[in-house]
């Protein structure tokens, strides 16, 4: 391991002494995200979170929501400190903060479950509610996936976003990995591992076990959705249509279930 300086003369200076440093893993032309991190910045972006508007909104693609998520998965800040200072600012605004909180939780609660199971979290947790089985699931992302060529603008989009921020709100997180799973019937584990490759705020326990959530091998039912309620989050940004014909995701949630779920 490469012993690597810890001041720099430019942010340009630095990705190039990492890019030397690691040539073997990364690619010369591989985007570099903007996101800045450290404590300083840390702090300064929890001073601004707003809980409320946060509640409001955060399930619009479009909404307020806290990028924290890189900082809580390095350690810049601690989910507590994180806590209290969104109770703080609840009690001296007299806002709502339920739903962040509830937010935090849930980390904590995939944390937890990790260190119960372990390398357990590679493996399904429960049987999958599809009507299918491991051997009917691919184990390799399909190549028009990763390469952001699909036809489709959401799918496309949000890889394209992925790749070149290292972040994806949670709707798309979440419908992307239904895509994969449920419309491409590849193996939630093989989806989970690409796209905890390329976020900034990759966590082990809340991602992996997040593609469970969506598959079903670690909640009730499986997650799908329809074109009507992708529009619905996602505003005016993406439709869902796709340049090769229909809409993927296109008609009720009976018909899609029918189509998906067939078993």
């Amino acid at each position: 391991m490469p012993v690597l300086a810890r001041d720099f003369e430019s942010r340009d200076a630095l990705v190039a002494a990492y890019r030397a440093a690691f040539a073997d893993l990364v690619d010369p032309d591989e985007t570099v995200a903007d996101f800045l991190g450290g404590r300083n910045h840390a702090e300064r972006r929890l001073a601004g979170v707003n809980p409320s508007k946060y509640g409001q909104t955060r399930n619009h693609l479009a909404g307020d929501v806290t990028r924290l998520g890189p900082f809580l998965r390095h350690g810049v800040l601690t989910l507590a400190e994180t806590r209290d200072a969104v109770l703080e600012k609840m009690r001296a605004t007299n806002s709502r903060a339920e739903k962040l909180v509830n937010e935090l939780a849930w980390r904590d609660f995939w944390r937890r479950v990790l260190a119960e199971i372990g390398e357990g979290v590679h493996g399904n947790r429960e049987a999958w509610k599809t009507g299918l089985d491991d051997v009917d699931y691919a184990l390799e992302m399909p190549r028009d996936i990763t390469d952001a060529a699909t036809g489709n603008d959401f799918v496309d989009g949000s890889v394209t976003e992925l790749y070149e921020t290292g972040y994806l709100h949670n709707q798309q997180r979440m419908k992307l990995a239904a895509y994969v799973v449920h419309w491409r019937r590849v193996h939630w584990h093989a989806g989970a591992e690409w796209m905890l490759g390329h976020l900034l705020d990759g966590d082990l326990a809340s991602n992996h076990l997040s593609w469970q959530w969506v598959a079903s091998t670690f909640g009730s039912k499986p997650y799908i959705f329809n074109q009507e309620n992708l529009r619905q989050w996602m505003g005016q940004r993406f439709t869902g249509d796709s340049v090769h014909g229909p809409s993927p995701f296109a008609g009720t949630y009976e018909e899609l279930n029918e189509r998906l779920f067939p078993r």
